[in-house]
């Protein structure tokens, strides 16, 4: 892990300048907040590419599904409140029904939007899209991987929908990890507990197994940057090697990254997960990282919950 930091939106909108440069098909929309997404900087260099549709978010959706339709690739940008909340029936009926290449990059995601409070706060759109049939749902954790999945989205068919933050988190990776969609990135091999991650929460889940491993306890990382569909091969096999589940996520437990992992162990390898999230209450304004330890999603809520539910 590098001691540098960077938030995700931030290397979004520099992967889609990029991406921008490769494909003369990728149009890119934002609902009056290109500065806050980052949109700005690939509408510096294409502005006949990109679209500032103002505070009218469904619309947006309907627009982005026109682009689709003929033969454009349509990057979509708000805040993940405004995109998976406002806009959810245009993306259910007019993007994901009919299946349209259309890619949902929604910053702003969970309690780490900080002092914005409750209303900004999107602590549901994981769980929101995806119930939605033809829908991939992604939630990455730093530079590297959500440029990686910024021209990774490109190449798959069909609705995505990214998840991205405004809290500054380290990075994590280097340029010679190896990123698929769908196949979730295993750090360490530790046998005693496995934690499972996505988002801003792997950085703390990583610090959490270093935190242990002082204690003697070996504990194994799995940042699950792909949440649908999720890999079901990765979750089993950590069910049978190691004692103690644990997921951690920036959104309510319900419906996001721990109900994905508990609905494949009931059907497919039963095993006691410990989820640790938003406890299904609405978030209040305050500095992210005060935040997160408030709502328990810190590593040493990791620790605790391993320590005394491992018998270790």
């Amino acid at each position: 892990m590098k001691n540098e930091k960077k938030a995700t939106r931030q290397s979004y909108g520099e992967a889609l300048l990029e991406l921008g440069k490769k494909h003369e098909d990728v149009v890119v929309l934002d609902a009056d907040l290109s500065t806050a997404t980052k949109t700005s900087i690939f509408a510096k260099e294409f502005p006949n590419r990109f679209f500032d549709i103002g505070i009218a978010e469904q619309n947006m959706m309907g627009t982005a599904a026109g682009f689709a339709t003929c033969g454009k690739v349509p990057y979509v940008s708000t805040f993940a409140m405004f995109a998976a909340g406002r806009a959810f029936e245009q993306i259910r009926n007019s993007i994901c029904y009919p299946k349209l290449n259309v890619k949902i990059c929604a910053t702003h995601s969970g309690i780490t939007v900080g002092e914005d409070g409750a209303t900004h706060q999107c602590i549901e759109d994981i769980a929101l899209m995806r119930a939605i049939p033809n829908m991939t749902v992604m939630s990455v954790c730093d530079d590297y991987e959500t440029k990686w999945a910024v021209e990774s989205i490109y190449k798959i068919k069909g609705p995505v929908y990214l998840r991205l933050a405004r809290l500054e988190t380290p990075i994590i990776y280097d340029e010679n990890q190896k990123f698929e969609i769908g196949k979730a990135i295993e750090i360490g091999n530790g046998k005693d507990a496995t934690i499972f991650a996505t988002g801003v929460t792997v950085n703390e889940a990583i610090i959490a197994k270093e935190l242990l491993k002082t204690k003697g306890i070996n504990a194994r990382v799995i940042d699950i940057h792909t949440i649908k569909s999720i890999d079901e091969e990765m979750i089993i096999k950590c069910a049978k090697e190691t004692k103690v589940l644990v997921s951690i996520e920036d959104h309510n437990i319900i419906g996001g990254l721990g109900s994905s992992i508990a609905e494949v162990l009931a059907s497919k390898s039963p095993a006691k997960l410990i989820r640790l999230g938003i406890q299904d209450s609405f978030g209040r304004s305050g500095k992210a990282e005060e935040l997160m330890e408030k709502y328990g999603i810190v590593s040493k809520n990791i620790v605790e919950a391993i320590e005394k539910n491992g018998n270790l």
